[in-house]
């Protein structure tokens, strides 16, 4: 859909939250820190897209270092870029308020090749460092751009080679399209899968389709889906007693509107 999208940069905001664990001893962490962690992301996944955000800064647990050290490489190679993205449309946003309220430091770092004291850890402002060079064209572009008042479309000013945000912006993140159209001047916002925690579900196979037309396609290898017809509350909902009867994939229908029941190979 996006040709010579492998010839570019990607600057996706990724974030981990520190692991705790329960009173049993069992590691407990969100799924996509697992995920970061995992030999799938770190193997595969990250080598394959030429990231922006290197590993220190997205397992730095710190939120500010996290985001001060990703949207300052993403500055600093802003011609490269091609697609922007966060896994959540509320982290894209809040990436956005983040230079808004930072390009001052952020600027001044990018003219003199310098990494700002407020960065302590020791592997991010190692992985800054290897990258940085003064780039005082840049930063003037960035005091410039958002100096200004009106920062509608201030991704295409600020990344004009990039083609598309790539952020889920279906069910409750709905809500945030008119916020991340703003901001973005008209870049389609490519809402690419539905998954939850448990299992990933499907793939939008039209990524670059208008928000209102975006629908996933069920990948029924990813685990065993059974559809349970949706009874609204007005309508007498589910009795305690009433049995709930499921359908496989293959006998749903078309127009009816179904709750998905997942099993997961574990």
């Amino acid at each position: 859909f996006v040709p010579g999208l492998n010839k570019g940069k990607a600057l996706y905001f990724l974030f981990m939250k520190a692991e705790t664990k329960s009173p049993a001893g069992i590691p407990m962490r969100p799924v996509l820190t697992s995920y970061y962690r995992s030999s799938q992301f770190l193997l595969h996944e990250y080598p394959s897209i030429p990231h922006t955000s290197p590993i220190a800064s997205i397992f730095c647990t710190d939120v500010y270092q996290s985001m001060y050290s990703q949207m300052l490489l993403g500055l600093a190679y802003r011609l490269d870029i091609l697609c922007i993205g966060a896994v959540f449309a509320p982290i894209f946003l809040r990436a956005m308020n983040f230079l808004e309220q930072n390009f001052h430091d952020l600027a001044d770092d990018l003219e003199h090749g310098t990494v700002n004291a407020r960065i302590t850890d020791a592997a991010v402002r190692a992985a800054l460092e290897a990258k940085l060079t003064s780039d005082p064209e840049t930063a003037a572009h960035i005091r410039k751009e958002c100096s200004t008042k009106n920062w509608q479309g201030i991704i295409r000013r600020i990344w004009p080679e990039a083609r598309f945000l790539d952020v889920i912006v279906t069910g409750a993140t709905a809500q945030y399209i008119p916020s991340l159209e703003f901001y973005s001047g008209g870049l389609p916002l490519a809402s690419t899968g539905y998954a939850s925690s448990e299992s990933f579900f499907g793939i939008n196979l039209n990524p670059l389709c208008k928000t209102e037309d975006i629908a996933y396609t069920i990948m029924p290898n990813i685990a065993y889906f059974e559809f349970q017809t949706y009874k609204s509350q007005e309508n007498g909902g589910q009795g305690e007693e009433e049995e709930i009867e499921l359908v496989d994939l293959a006998n749903v229908e078309v127009g009816k509107e179904y709750e998905l029941v997942v099993t997961t190979y574990s």
